[in-house]
């Protein structure tokens, strides 16, 4: 086959951005594979760390370092993936690229997806801009996923580029110190480069693409997203997309150098606390402890629920998020921190579209203040 041969750098949501970046670049209908981590939140795998080949059913195999998700995959319990539903809805298929053998068996599996496409050279997508941390940020939380494609690249020697789409939305590296390392944008995506992730919001939590979709469709401001120190803003520059050459990524990404030639991913925690003083695998290990820890404590104190309807308790909740300045938030946050069940915040939203359209600002939600979101045109 003829293809493009894209990386989403990051966790499961990166394939999103990276679906609209092609789509920007190529065209909708150009062919393309993305490669992705099946790596996701804990509120969708409760298993730390990413997922391996082997922990998929139902995938469609083109060679023996290539897996393609499909609508029909499904990942085996306890493990949980929003991949097979994300092959659905976007048009590039999906392959999934598996971290456990290091930079030596990430190359290995690149070099065979671009003999497979057809490709002489890769387009590697990251929003956020956390590629182009140098390990010493002091919010950056991500950052093994990235440094390992890229030094994974090098190794495979086949002609690559970097694209950072809406710089500092993932709360990682701030806008103000990535601007600096990235030059003049390469484009800026418009609402019509949207257009090709449809109504994926509608049900995957990805945060930092929801915000570069926001952006895309010119909404400027303050927004809250969930676990994140400070609220983001939706910048002129949020919407941007820089292009970096390969080499010069490595110039700026410590842990990529430190990468390079590991053959295990546990090595590779290594190099990451020493780069950064951190390993994200052994933080999610330490999260899901906890977690299983508050849901036993949870079972056994019991409670009665909360007697309010669930639209009572977001009216409640926004008037007091509202208060700080934050101007609209992510589906997820409001879920999430009024523990709303999949049905409750279905119904939820729906009640929101229907009787309050003004608090929708799709994929995000406006809130009730002083200081009303401004929207720009595209």
């Amino acid at each position: 086959m003829t293809a493009k041969l894209l990386i989403a750098a990051g966790g499961g949501g990166d394939a999103i951005t990276t679906a609209m970046v092609h789509a920007a670049l190529h065209g909708d209908d150009a062919p393309a594979l993305i490669l992705t981590y099946a790596w996701e939140r804990l509120v969708v795998d409760p298993v730390p760390g990413p997922r391996r080949r082997t922990d998929f059913t139902g995938t469609e195999r083109v060679g023996d370092q290539v897996h393609l998700i499909t609508p029909g995959s499904a990942p085996i319990p306890p493990a949980g993936s929003l991949l097979p539903r994300l092959a659905a809805d976007l048009r590039p298929a999906l392959g999934l690229i598996d971290p456990y053998e290091g930079t030596v068996g990430l190359a290995l599996q690149i070099a065979q997806a671009a003999e497979y496409c057809g490709a002489d050279r890769v387009e590697i997508v990251d929003v956020g801009g956390d590629v182009a941390a140098d390990g010493s940020e002091p919010t950056l939380r991500s950052p093994l996923g990235d440094a390992l494609v890229v030094a994974a690249c090098l190794r495979t020697g086949i002609p690559a580029a970097v694209h950072i789409a809406g710089p500092g939305l993932d709360s990682e590296v701030p806008e103000a110190v990535l601007l600096p390392r990235l030059g003049l944008p390469e484009f800026t995506l418009t609402a019509a480069h949207t257009n090709c992730v449809g109504n994926v919001f509608d049900w995957h939590p990805s945060e930092a693409s929801a915000l570069l979709v926001a952006a895309a469709r010119g909404i400027r401001g303050v927004c809250g997203t969930r676990d994140a120190p400070d609220p983001v803003v939706l910048s002129p520059a949020s919407a941007h997309v820089y292009r970096l050459p390969l080499a010069r990524v490595l110039e700026i990404n410590r842990l990529a150098q430190a990468l390079d030639g590991t053959a295990d991913l546990a090595e590779a925690e290594e190099a990451s606390r020493s780069v950064c003083g951190f390993s994200e695998v052994a933080r999610e290990r330490e999260r899901a402890r906890q977690r299983c820890a508050a849901r036993g404590s949870t079972r056994r104190e019991g409670g009665a629920p909360d007697a309010a309807s669930p639209y009572q308790r977001f009216v409640e909740w926004e008037q007091r998020t509202a208060a700080t300045g934050i101007q609209y938030v992510t589906t997820r946050r409001f879920a999430e921190e009024l523990g709303l069940s999949q049905g409750a915040l279905t119904a939820l939203r729906n009640q929101l579209k229907n009787t309050a359209p003004a608090r929708s600002a799709p994929p995000l939600w406006q809130l009730h203040s002083d200081g009303q979101l401004t929207r720009e045109k595209s």
